[in-house]
């Protein structure tokens, strides 16, 4: 199962410019929520930045941000990536979160 480039970048871009709260994001002004769907493979742009999510396990994320792939391990402290702090929130069967800021 796929989304829609398109459909996720526009709903991050609008999200970015309002600063409020949409489906799976959830943006201040400088920092994201991301809230992306374990069978998904989404590629978005956060806070200027591109970031695809390649896999998850139990405790840990591993996303493809500005070229580089990062793994991320839950409760980790925020590994900088692309000129973002990229941070694991969740992890559940279904979903997994995000913390992305500047």
């Amino acid at each position: 199962m796929s989304i829609s480039k398109s459909l996720v970048v526009a709903v991050l871009a609008a999200t970015l410019l309002t600063g409020c709260s949409s489906d799976g994001v959830n943006c201040g002004v400088d920092q994201c929520t991301v809230t992306i769907q374990r069978e998904t493979k989404a590629s978005v742009e956060v806070l200027g930045v591109e970031a695809e999510f390649v896999s998850a396990d139990d405790n840990t994320v591993t996303l493809q941000v500005a070229g580089q792939q990062v793994t991320l391990t839950k409760g980790q402290q925020a590994v900088e990536v692309g000129g973002l702090q990229l941070s694991l929130e969740s992890v559940t069967p279904s979903a997994i979160q995000v913390q992305v800021s500047r």
